[in-house]
């Protein structure tokens, strides 16, 4: 089997957690991994990767401290001429999404994008995107190529402990000519709210089970009890409810908390992309096909405003209060 290809994204000192994630979930496809990173003063960056991957190829020039699509496409294609890998998975972020499609034209690859699995037959893989709300998982049949491009939806794989050492090698920047003409001016970060929720350890989500927002103050106390933030779907942000910064999904934030305690939550593909990553998923909900049950670790079935008092009752209890 060809080499995979791995590139790492990174953003502001921060490596994405979609590229570890991508890293863990090639190391299962066989074959060969290789991380592929641009940088600038990338060395800690690709010190991490080598954990992960057979190999790091990184490229450590002020050329790549910002992303510049003309900049990392013709690196890229330098690396991909020279090294012939079978496959590349690149994260399905905004910088992946532009990125993608201008190197499988430049290298004739066969390209999918925003896959939610993936399985290979032999060098050849076989991808998966869901569609409609998560009803519909599509299975792709790839064109032939010496090269396929697959764009990864985060949490796709999941991201485990280092358990390589893989070659780490530094590589001269393969860009020569001068693309000055596109400049890194600044970031503008948007506006964060009252609280992070992606940065925090404990979340209770709200669902439309609640009914009307008059009963927030209900899952309210829960979360103070256990002193963890609010989360919320769609259908509560979209009611005005709770802000959009809170919400959890596709259209909302990708969340990694230890616990996710999802109340009246029913448990839609568009939600379920953005918390299953959560170390712990407990969820309450009154009806037992309610798919949220399907990636909880643990389940109550039934009516959450007989459910969430007594466990805000319990709690403050076990804490003493």
């Amino acid at each position: 089997m060809k080499d995979i290809f791995v590139l790492m994204e990174h953003r502001r000192g921060e490596m994405r957690d979609v590229s570890v994630e991508m890293l863990c979930g090639a190391a299962k496809l066989g074959g060969t991994v290789v991380a592929v990173l641009l940088g600038k003063d990338v060395d800690a960056f690709a010190e991490k990767a080598a954990g992960y991957a057979d190999k790091v190829l990184y490229v450590n020039d002020p050329l790549f401290e910002n992303y510049n699509s003309e900049a990392y496409q013709k690196a890229l294609s330098a690396l991909i001429k020279e090294h012939g890998p079978g496959l590349l998975l690149i994260g399905n972020t905004a910088q992946g999404v532009d990125l993608a499609p201008a190197l499988a034209v430049e290298l004739g690859a066969s390209l999918v994008t925003d896959i939610t699995a993936l399985e290979m037959d032999g060098d050849k893989p076989k991808p998966t995107r869901t569609f409609y709300g998560g009803k519909l998982d599509a299975h792709f049949a790839m064109k032939d190529a010496d090269l396929y491009i697959l764009t990864v939806r985060e949490a796709t794989f999941t991201a485990e402990e280092p358990s390589k050492s893989g070659e780490i090698v530094k590589v001269d920047n393969p860009v020569t000519e001068d693309i000055s003409y596109r400049k890194f001016v600044e970031y503008v970060e948007p506006e964060v709210g009252e609280v992070d929720i992606t940065q925090s350890a404990m979340l209770v989500g709200v669902g439309r089970g609640i009914r009307e927002d008059k009963n927030l103050p209900v899952v309210e106390e829960l979360a103070q009890a256990l002193g963890a933030d609010l989360a919320a779907s769609r259908a509560v942000v979209d009611a005005g409810w709770l802000p959009a910064d809170r919400q959890v999904g596709i259209s909302g934030k990708t969340v990694k908390p230890k616990l996710y305690l999802a109340v009246g939550i029913s448990g839609a593909f568009q939600h379920v992309t953005g918390m299953k990553g959560s170390e712990v998923i407990v969820a309450i909900n009154k009806d037992p096909d309610a798919p949220i049950f399907g990636i909880a670790d643990y389940g109550i079935v039934d009516d959450l405003f007989k459910v969430v008092p007594k466990l805000t009752e319990k709690i403050k209890e076990l804490k003493g209060a």
